[in-house]
């Protein structure tokens, strides 16, 4: 992992939450027991905290930032999906922010709720608890339960929870792939 302190600011790193070793993290990044940042995530904390509270996931290739005045916050059990961007935004405990969407400043994803894939949620937008939002820029659609996102959001924490272990027990650099 690479960690980078910026001014007078340090990653704050729980000894029970997985950063795999290409993740980057710069300034006043904050990462609780149990949340994992996959490989190529980078959250920078040079104008804004950074939080990821417990048992969050921040996936591949995921960029978390803000700019001065706010907080980005992935609250507990909540999953930021691979390539995304999540720019000043607090998201609630166990919501789910799939592939590819953008969530920027100011914007709040309610506890259980679903950003589909490729999404754009703009500034100041809501996304009440338990709903469904898609599109560019999103909708809310309808809740959670009963589409076919539920079983994402119900399941995804505890999957990489576990997945995050075995990758803390079995990831190591291989010189020579023959």
């Amino acid at each position: 992992m690479a960690l980078f302190r910026f001014e007078d600011k340090y990653p704050n790193i729980h000894p029970d939450a997985f950063i795999a070793p290409t993740a980057t993290l710069v300034g006043d990044v904050v990462v609780e027991a149990g949340a994992s940042v996959w490989y190529g995530a980078v959250l920078r904390g040079d104008c804004a905290q950074v939080i990821v509270r417990a048992g969050a996931n921040v996936q591949d290739g995921a960029v978390l930032h803000g700019r001065p005045g706010t907080v980005t916050e992935v609250g507990p059990n909540a999953t930021v999906g691979h390539l995304c961007l999540v720019h000043g935004a607090v998201l609630g405990e166990g919501c789910m922010v799939a592939n590819g969407s953008t969530v920027l400043d100011g914007a709040t994803i309610g506890a259980g709720a679903m950003v589909a894939a490729h999404s754009l949620v703009p500034s100041n937008a809501v996304i009440p608890d338990g709903f469904l939002a898609t599109g560019v820029p999103c909708e809310i659609r309808r809740p959670v339960e009963g589409s076919p996102g539920e079983d994402w959001v119900k399941t995804n924490a505890a999957h990489y929870a576990e997945l995050s272990q075995r990758h803390h027990r079995g990831v190591e650099p291989v010189d020579d792939p023959a």
